[in-house]
């Protein structure tokens, strides 16, 4: 499930140039205004019988058609924040690419984070790698992922994956987009392996290298073909 309490997005790095929701040839292209969604308040809402209208026991990625951390949301996130301590039963994956404010707005009661988030750190290249990641395994958080979208080269994490639970990689989707090669997806599933994380393959993108051949992908195709490659890494537990 998805929860947008806002809309509107703008680059932050590389990894947004072709992005499929504000790129140049996605339907909200030019949509650089930040407001409040009619689903804001979606997690507290209740029915008539005073019970919630989302159950308890879900994973709710959280802005992950935006970010969580724009600079123009910081009025609204303490709002959000109480909304994800009241729910306790609903575990919030949180992604973004601004992790250097991150600790802009944190409740007064985070601590070393709370249990039901989970905070994932985009990271595209080696470049970004580098300058992300020693912030995010600064911070304090409980759960944290790192999510490599879109994988626009061969990235080491070798150093960065003793603070994180998990490894999500993804190619990038859309017209014009660049390619993914499967060698640099294998790369890091066996940093994965190595140090002990799970790791999950969720998208090859538009342009799939394979040996020698680039394969296009049909966008609802992209993710089935990731699972059919059986490289996934689990610990028994549902994946992201």
């Amino acid at each position: 499930m998805n929860w947008e309490p806002w809309t509107g997005c703008y680059p932050a790095s590389a990894g947004c140039d072709n992005c499929y929701f504000y790129g140049p040839n996605a339907k909200r292209f030019g949509q650089n205004t930040i407001t409040k969604t009619d689903k804001f308040d979606w997690p507290i809402r209740r029915n008539k019988k005073g019970e919630y209208n989302i159950k308890g026991d879900k994973i709710l990625a959280t802005c992950f058609a935006t970010d969580f951390f724009l600079p123009e949301a910081d009025e609204w996130r303490s709002e959000v924040w109480a909304m994800v301590k009241e729910r306790q039963d609903i575990d919030f994956l949180i992604l973004t690419k601004r992790i250097d404010r991150f600790m802009m707005g944190l409740p007064e009661d985070w601590g070393e984070g709370y249990d039901n988030v989970n905070i994932g750190c985009t990271v595209e290249n080696q470049e970004l790698a580098d300058v992300r990641l020693p912030l995010f395994l600064s911070y304090p958080i409980k759960r944290r992922f790192i999510a490599v979208s879109p994988l626009l080269e061969r990235i080491d994490l070798t150093n960065y994956l003793h603070g994180v639970d998990h490894v999500t990689v993804s190619g990038e989707n859309g017209r014009d987009t660049r390619i993914c090669d499967y060698e640099w997806v294998l790369d890091i599933k066996e940093q994965c392996e190595r140090a002990g994380k799970t790791f999950w393959f969720k998208s090859t993108g538009t342009y799939f290298k394979r040996g020698n051949e680039v394969e296009k992908i049909n966008p609802f195709k992209q993710g089935s073909l990731a699972k059919e490659l059986d490289i996934n890494i689990s610990d028994g537990k549902r994946l992201f």
